[in-house]
């Protein structure tokens, strides 16, 4: 996964297809997508 900042929002793209889906996020649901992903939760 690669994360970047965007202007207003946060980037997100599969680092192994680089050319594939591209997500881009509200800060507030990046870091609860984040948040989720660190407690090991499959939904936000």
């Amino acid at each position: 996964m690669e994360v970047a900042q965007l202007s207003r929002n946060i980037g997100v793209r599969d680092s192994k297809d680089p050319d594939g889906p591209r997500f881009a996020l509200a800060p507030v649901a990046a870091r609860e997508l984040f948040d989720a992903i660190r407690a090991g939760r499959s939904e936000a």
